[in-house]
């Protein structure tokens, strides 16, 4: 039996992993794309001990049904994923089965990060207060063990790229 992939991307806000990864869900076999935000937009936004409890769920109950779905042979996530336990969590969830794990964070130059994010304030996109979290995410996110890709100087298609040739070359 073929092994699956399991592409997890996180990085702080605004660095672009929603971005590349629909782009990604084109480029893979078989793919489907699941981004955290999707399994805790409400509102008010509400970060509380038993709502990331639940987000945690809602995540590992989805990647789950697609790791165990005959219909897929990728399943790419993406999510902030800026601290270890929340990986540790994650992957406590999911079912043990024939799929590889590559892990990848996303980031950019504080300076760089700072504008897309500031940009989006500008259009209305974001609230004020995703500047401080951003670039405080953006540190945690440099810290963990991971292939960390620096998007700065790259166009979104340009960090698909970079993450198919990280796919191609090595897993956990």
């Amino acid at each position: 039996m073929m092994k699956k992939s399991l592409y997890c991307i996180g990085g702080p806000m605004g660095v672009g992993k929603s971005t590349v990864g629909q782009i990604l869900k084109k480029k893979l076999p078989a793919c489907v794309f699941l981004d955290g935000d999707w399994c805790w937009d409400m509102d008010p936004f509400q970060v509380t001990a038993e709502t990331q409890k639940m987000v945690i769920k809602n995540i590992t109950f989805l990647l789950n049904q697609f790791l165990h779905s005959s219909a897929f042979e990728t399943v790419l996530f993406c999510w902030v994923l800026h601290q270890q336990e929340i990986w540790d969590a994650l992957l406590a969830g999911l079912h043990p089965g024939s799929w590889r794990l590559y892990p990848v964070c996303l980031t950019a130059q504080p300076e760089i990060l700072q504008a897309r994010l500031q940009s989006d304030i500008d259009c209305g996109k974001r609230e004020p207060d995703v500047l401080s979290r951003g670039l405080d995410r953006l540190e945690a996110c440099r810290k963990l063990p991971v292939f960390q890709l620096d998007t700065s100087a790259l166009s979104p298609e340009q960090v698909a790229e970079a993450i198919l040739t990280y796919g191609r070359k090595a897993y956990i």
